[in-house]
């Protein structure tokens, strides 16, 4: 498909937080209490932060972990290198729900979102991203299946605002891909389509569906992001980072 740029455009772009992540992944938030949170897989730690008053608050974890859902009120869903813990809110403990890639040492969690439907996708590499190592998984009544394998950085899980779409893109190959889906389970109904060939710079990486059904894809080492209409796939205008890495979109990491 025929990608026509457009110049980029300058809008005001405010750092949430000045806590300065290693490797930066997973960025949630909480409607609920007005609350971002945020992952730096490589220091195994956890990022609280109240909008109300910007104070961060830092866990540590016992693992790298990337992805984080909200269960209720009182607990979370973390997905870590072994598997998908509950963590409670009130004294961060955490107990395991279901061991993922427990067995292979080799790999850990990288990007993941929640399915309109209540479905977590999560996606796994290799620690050195290692070709092929990864794949992408759904957890859902508390069953956890694999999706796709054969991924090498996996990235860009997002869903149309009906959930009958899902994306992904393998950050090695910058492809985003398209897959139609069961808008109740958020399951595969067929199999995936390359929808969209990167070849700017910088790779695709974290990326969320808007309420109009754009995309909007963070460019890691392009220092912007990238919206783009589902269907029409003109490049609509980017906008700029304060950081070269951007590394998702619900907020840039």
């Amino acid at each position: 498909m025929t990608v026509i740029d457009a110049p980029v455009e300058d809008v005001p772009v405010r750092v949430l937080g000045d806590a300065r992540c290693h490797l930066g992944e997973g960025p949630a938030y909480d409607a609920a209490s007005d609350t971002a949170w945020w992952f730096d897989i490589l220091e195994k730690r956890l990022y609280e932060m109240p909008l109300a008053d910007s104070a961060v608050r830092l866990y540590t974890l016992p693992f790298m972990a990337s992805v984080l859902a909200f269960v209720d009120d009182a607990r979370q869903l973390v997905a870590a290198d072994d598997g998908l813990y509950v963590r409670t809110l009130g004294d961060g403990r955490l107990t395991m729900v279901v061991p993922l890639e427990a067995e292979n040492p080799a790999t850990r969690t990288n990007d993941g979102r929640v399915h309109p439907s209540g479905t977590l996708w999560i996606g796994t590499m290799g620690r050195k991203a290692e070709p092929g190592a990864g794949a992408i998984y759904a957890f859902r009544a508390g069953e956890l299946t694999r999706l796709f394998a054969g991924i090498t950085i996996p990235n860009a899980i997002c869903f149309s605002p009906d959930g009958a779409t899902g994306y992904f893109a393998d950050t090695c190959s910058n492809v985003l891909n398209r897959v139609p889906l069961d808008p109740a389970t958020g399951l595969p109904t067929g199999a995936p389509q390359s929808l969209h060939a990167h070849g700017g710079p910088g790779g695709l990486d974290g990326a969320v569906v808007d309420a109009g059904g754009r995309i909007w894809c963070a460019v890691w080492g392009g220092a912007c992001s990238l919206p783009r209409p589902m269907r029409a796939w003109t490049r609509l205008r980017a906008r700029p980072t304060p950081i070269t890495d951007a590394r998702s979109c619900s907020t840039l990491a």
